[in-house]
């Protein structure tokens, strides 16, 4: 598959796929608990996520470079690396949006990025001590979110121990709705630029720009594709997130929301392409502990586990074969000579 501006008309439209079916995948991650405690309506919901997604989007590029060049040598891939990646990490999200498991689109794009670059130049190509910080990232920041949703839920409850259910509830309902806002934003900010930085990988292997530097024009079609992905829901997710790990009342929404849009907020400044699933199912999962650890469905959270262990190795495979594929391809073409 040789680079032609063709090749790069196609990982534009990969890239923009990728946002899109990121922003509904993912949308569970920020409308899940409003949802379902009540809070909100699903339209309303959606509505609000995706215009605070598209600001999130827009409110830095750290996290893009990391994606774009802290993971493989931007100067040792080819458009045919990027098109694996992408086509790799869209396969594994609608499958498991279609099971309704709330999986990893950060562990999927780059599963297959590395794929795509280790058949096509080998390990030499991996940045290891970038790659070993993000993976790092992506392992320590769902357990952040429990500890921290654990803590922010005891503090609660020892706050509000002697109110009746009825004038907690009515409380948290209002404050609900900030901590759902906060945790869109951070969505958008932290997922948003993973498609930035993989379309400015691009278009610096391509030669169109002379340094890695996110240009505005791509900022915007990241954020409009997150916004508009995320205004097209993922009702099979938000149910799995909403109600299917633990029973959620507002005051346990608060919390979980609060605690996972905390953890995405400080990985976004630091540059770390965190997966916001999972951090808002550890919070998720720390409100739920915090009350006892019983109030936890652990099969389910377990099924969400072993997804999240595979997806990085499967996105990777499925990227290697299809580069190989590509290669292949190229080779019939030109023995043919067409």
């Amino acid at each position: 598959m040789p680079d032609t501006i063709l090749v790069l008309g196609l990982v534009l439209l990969l890239a923009v796929a990728f946002d899109f079916i990121n922003g509904f995948h993912d949308t569970a991650n920020a409308i899940a608990t409003v949802v379902a405690t009540r809070v909100l309506t699903p339209r309303q919901a959606i509505l609000m996520a995706a215009s605070l997604n598209f600001l999130g989007a827009l409110s830095g590029t750290a996290v893009a470079a990391t994606v774009g060049k802290g993971i493989v040598d931007p100067k040792g891939v080819s458009q045919a690396v990027i098109v694996a990646a992408l086509t790799s990490a869209i396969i594994w999200n609608l499958i498991t949006w279609y099971m309704g498991i709330p999986s990893s689109s950060s562990h999927a794009l780059i599963g297959g990025l590395v794929g795509g670059a280790l058949a096509y130049q080998g390990s030499g190509v991996l940045n290891r001590t970038g790659l070993e910080t993000v993976i790092s990232g992506l392992l320590t920041s769902p357990l952040l979110g429990m500890a921290i949703g654990f803590s922010i839920m005891i503090g609660l409850a020892w706050l509000v121990f002697r109110q009746s259910p009825h004038y907690v509830n009515q409380h948290f309902r209002r404050l609900q709705l900030l901590s759902s806002a906060f945790m869109s934003f951070s969505h958008g900010s932290n997922d948003a630029q993973k498609t930035m930085g993989i379309v400015t990988m691009s278009l610096f292997s391509y030669g169109m720009i002379d340094s890695f530097q996110v240009p505005l024009w791509v900022m915007v079609l990241a954020a409009l594709a997150m916004a508009a992905g995320t205004s097209a829901g993922g009702w099979r997710i938000i149910k799995t997130m909403g109600h299917k790990i633990i029973k959620l009342e507002p005051i346990h929404g608060f919390a979980a929301e609060t605690a996972a849009a905390t953890v995405i907020q400080i990985a976004s400044h630091l540059g770390l392409p965190v997966s916001t699933t999972h951090v808002i199912a550890g919070s998720i999962m720390g409100v739920g502990a915090s009350k006892r650890l019983s109030a936890v469905r652990w099969g389910v959270a377990g099924s969400m586990l072993t997804a999240w262990v595979l997806t990085i190795p499967t996105t990777a495979t499925i990227a290697w074969l299809l580069f190989e594929g590509f290669s292949l391809m190229r080779d019939v073409i030109a023995m043919a000579g067409v």
